[in-house]
C-alpha cells in the first residue's frame, strides 16, 4: 500500500537539470548560525567521512562515532576495483546519458531514474575532488587519468588506483576528516558501537553507543542524525565483508520507525576465492576488473581431473562470452553469478567439492607480458597468492560467487532523509540508485556522492527549515534509550546457554545463502523464514556470552550483531517471498524465461517495497510507485 508512505519528493519537471533546479531552490544557514547548531555522524567510511568533513567545513559543530580505532579502517578502504564517472574520453564518447542509462538498467529498473541521472551529473565532481585531494589515480603515458571496464558497461569509464581504489579513495576522505578534527570543527570519537537510536517528538536527536574498550553506554545528540554504517551481507555470515560489518545501526533506526526498502535485493559477488573449510569466518574478494583481462572457463566435461594447463582449447567452454558474446566477461555480477553456479551445480565446477571457475589471465599476459599485468593487478595477484597457494600468474585463478554487497537498506527520499525526520542515511546504508543490482565501480561513486556533494546541502536544508531546541543527554527519550540497551545487554551477558555467538552466526548465513542468496523459490523462503524463527529461540535460551558488560568483550559486540541479524533475516524473506517477480539480483525460480533469464513483472512490481516495523504483529509493506519518464523499462540483455 502507499497510504502512509512519506512523500518522496521526487522534482518535477525534466530529468537532465533536476538536480541543479532543487539544490538551488533549498533554504541557507548564515556560517554564523551553523557554527551553533550540532551534527551527528555515525560511520566513518566513504560516506561518513565524506559527510563529516564537508558539513565541517560548512560550519557546523560535528561529532562523528566510528566503531574503529582509526577512521582508515573503515570497510570502504577494502574496495578495490575503481570508480565510475561520466568523463568523456576520445576513445569511446561516453556521457552522462550513457551513466544514467546503464545504471537505472544495470539496476533492472528497479530504482528511482532522478537519483540514477543526480548520481551521473554528479559522478564527474567526484573525480575532480578526489584528484584536488591527491588521490593517485593511475594515468596514462601522457598524464589523462587512465579507465577500464566494468560490468554492465560497453565503455571504459571507471578511474582506478591500480587494485587499491577504495583505500586510497578513503585516504583522502580521511585527511578532509582530518583537517577538520584538527582546526577544531570535528570530534572524533573512537571505538563506540551504536545500539539504539533516540528521537524526541518522533524526530531523530541522537544515538546510545558502547564504548568498546570500558564497556560504558553514552548518549549523544545533536540537531541531526546521520548513518553512515555500511550494508549488511554479514548476515550471510561468509562474506567479503569485515567480520565486524553489521546492520544494529540501520536495525535499531528502522524498530524505531524508519521503513527498511527492499532488504532483499542482495548481490552475490561473482570473482571471489572460494570458501576453504567449514571454519573459515571471511570470503576474500578478488576485484571485477580482473575480468577486463580474464577469462571466465569451465572443463565441458563434468568431473574433469586434469590441471587446468593440461586442457586444450576444444575443451574449454567461455561460458560467459558463449551466452554474453556483446558482453562477454563483463557481464553484470548477478547474471555473471548465476551462470557460474547453474554449471557448478550440473556437476562443470573445478576444484574441491567443484565450487570453482576459472578465472585465467593466460591471454593477457600473454600478449602484454607479466609485469603490465602487474602493474595493474599486482596487489590483487599477491593478495591470492598468499591466500590460495597458487601463482595466479602461471595457474589460472579459481573462484565462486559471494555475499559482497546490499542494495536494500533503509528507505530515503530524494533528499537522502529516511521516514523518520532529522534521519539521514548515505552511502550502502541507504535504499537509493542501485535498483535490484548494483553495477561494478558504482558504490564508491555514491558513498562520496551522498558525502561531498548531496548531503551538505540536503541537511543544511532540513535544518533551515526545523528549528529546535539542544537535547539534554538527561532528557527522558535519551533515558529511556538507554535504559532500553541496558537490558538487552543484560538478557545477552545472563542467558544461561553454552552455545557461542559464532555458532548460531554460521547456522543462520547457512540458512540464509541456501533459501535466499544467488536464486530463491516460495517454499524455500517459507521454509527458510520457519528455520530462521526456531533458531532465534534456540539462540535466546542457548546462546553463551562469557564476560562482563564493562571492559571490552567481543562475544558480547558478536551476540547484539547476531541478534539483530535474525531480526534483518526474518524481513528479507518476507521480502523476497512477496515480490512474486524476477529482477536483477533477486532471482525467483518461479520466474524465468526459457533461457533462464530473470523475468520481470512491471505491471504488479515496478515500485520499492518499504517495510515498516510493526511491534504488535508483522511488519507491514509499503509501496512506492516507480515512474519512468526518461528510459522506459525493457528486456535487461547484454547478448
Amino acid at each position: 500500500m502507499t497510504e502512509g508512505l512519506p512523500d518522496p519528493r521526487i522534482p518535477a519537471g525534466p530529468l537532465a537539470d533536476a538536480w541543479r533546479r532543487t539544490r538551488e531552490g533549498l533554504p541557507l544557514i548564515s556560517p554564523l548560525r551553523k557554527g551553533q547548531m550540532d551534527v551527528l555522524v555515525v560511520g566513518t567510511g566513504l560516506a561518513g567521512a565524506s559527510a563529516a568533513a564537508t558539513l565541517a567545513q560548512q560550519g557546523y559543530r560535528v561529532t562523528v562515532l566510528s566503531f574503529h580505532d582509526s577512521p582508515r579502517r573503515a570497510h570502504s578502504v577494502a574496495a578495490q576495483g575503481g570508480i565510475n564517472a561520466a568523463r568523456s574520453v576520445a576513445v569511446d564518447g561516453d556521457s552522462v546519458s550513457r551513466l544514467f542509462a546503464d545504471t537505472l538498467k544495470g539496476g533492472d529498473f528497479r530504482a528511482r531514474e532522478a537519483g540514477c541521472q543526480r548520481l551521473a551529473e554528479i559522478s564527474s565532481g567526484i573525480i575532480d575532488q578526489c584528484v584536488a585531494q591527491g588521490v593517485p589515480f593511475a594515468r596514462e603515458y601522457g598524464g589523462s587519468l587512465a579507465t577500464r571496464s566494468f560490468g554492465g558497461a560497453l565503455v571504459s569509464r571507471t578511474f582506478y588506483a591500480r587494485g587499491q581504489t577504495g583505500q586510497q579513495l578513503l585516504y583522502g576522505a580521511y585527511q578532509a576528516l582530518m583537517r577538520q578534527v584538527e582546526l577544531g570543527r570535528v570530534q572524533l570519537l573512537t571505538r563506540r558501537d551504536v545500539l539504539e537510536l533516540i528521537t524526541v517528538d518522533g524526530v531523530a536527536r541522537g544515538v546510545v553507543a558502547r564504548h568498546l574498550l570500558s564497556g560504558e553506554l553514552e548518549v549523544h545528540t545533536a540537531r541531526t542524525v546521520l548513518l553512515c554504517t555500511g550494508g549488511y551481507s554479514n548476515v550471510y555470515f561468509l562474506s567479503t565483508n569485515a567480520l565486524k560489518s553489521n546492520t544494529s545501526a540501520i536495525w535499531r533506526a528502522h524498530r524505531k520507525g524508519a521503513l527498511f526498502a527492499n532488504p532483499c535485493f542482495t548481490q552475490i559477488h561473482p570473482t571471489c576465492i572460494p570458501s576453504g573449510d567449514v571454519f573459515q569466518s571471511k570470503l576474500t574478494l578478488m576485484s571485477e576488473s580482473l575480468r577486463n583481462d580474464g577469462r571466465v572457463w569451465l572443463p565441458k566435461n563434468p568431473g574433469e581431473s586434469r590441471q587446468p594447463d593440461a586442457i586444450p582449447e576444444a575443451e574449454r567452454d567461455y561460458f560467459l562470452e558463449r551466452l554474453y558474446p556483446t558482453y562477454g566477461n563483463m557481464t553484470p555480477r548477478d547474471v555473471a553469478s548465476r551462470r557460474a553456479r547453474e554449471l557448478c551445480n550440473a556437476g562443470r565446477g573445478v576444484g574441491p567439492g567443484g565450487r570453482s571457475v576459472y578465472l585465467d589471465l593466460t591471454d593477457a599476459i600473454r600478449a602484454e607480458g607479466k609485469d603490465a599485468i602487474a602493474a595493474r593487478y599486482g596487489n590483487l595477484m599477491t593478495m591470492y597468492e598468499r591466500i590460495s597457494g597458487d601463482d595466479p600468474y602461471k595457474k589460472p585463478m579459481r573462484i565462486y560467487p559471494a555475499p559482497h554487497y546490499t542494495m536494500g537498506g533503509l528507505w530515503v527520499d530524494y533528499h537522502l532523509m529516511s521516514s523518520i525526520p532529522g534521519l539521514f542515511v548515505l552511502g550502502e546504508a541507504n535504499y537509493s540508485e542501485h535498483g535490484a543490482n548494483r553495477l561494478g565501480a558504482s558504490a564508491l561513486m555514491q558513498g562520496l556522492a551522498d558525502g561531498y556533494f548531496i548531503a551538505p546541502s540536503t541537511v543544511t536544508a532540513w535544518l533551515a527549515g526545523n528549528p529546535a531546541q539542544d537535547v539534554a543527554t538527561d532528557h527522558p527519550a535519551c533515558r529511556e534509550a538507554l535504559e532500553t540497551t541496558r537490558r538487552r545487554i543484560s538478557q545477552l551477558i545472563n542467558s544461561a546457554g553454552n552455545t557461542p555467538v559464532d555458532g548460531f552466526h554460521r547456522e543462520l548465513g547457512s540458512v540464509m545463502i541456501d533459501r535466499c542468496g544467488i536464486s530463491r523459490h516460495a517454499d524455500g523462503l517459507r521454509e527458510g523464514l520457519e528455520q530462521v524463527k526456531t533458531l532465534e529461540k534456540r539462540f535466546e535460551a542457548e546462546v553463551r556470552v562469557p564476560g562482563e558488560t564493562s571492559g571490552p568483550n567481543a562475544e558480547l559486540e558478536k551476540a547484539l550483531r547476531v541478534k539483530d541479524f535474525f531480526g534483518l533475516a526474518q524481513l528479507m524473506l518476507r521480502d523476497a517471498l512477496a515480490r512474486e517477480e524476477s529482477c536483477g539480483a533477486h532471482f525467483r525460480e518461479e520466474h524465468q524465461s526459457d533461457e533462464g533469464e530473470a523475468r520481470r513483472d512491471d505491471v504488479n512490481f515496478a515500485h520499492i517495497a518499504a517495510w515498516g516495523h510493526n511491534t504488535n504483529g508483522e511488519p507491514i509493506r509499503y509501496s512506492e510507485p516507480l515512474q519512468f519518464t526518461a528510459l522506459q523499462p525493457s528486456t535487461r540483455s547484454y547478448k
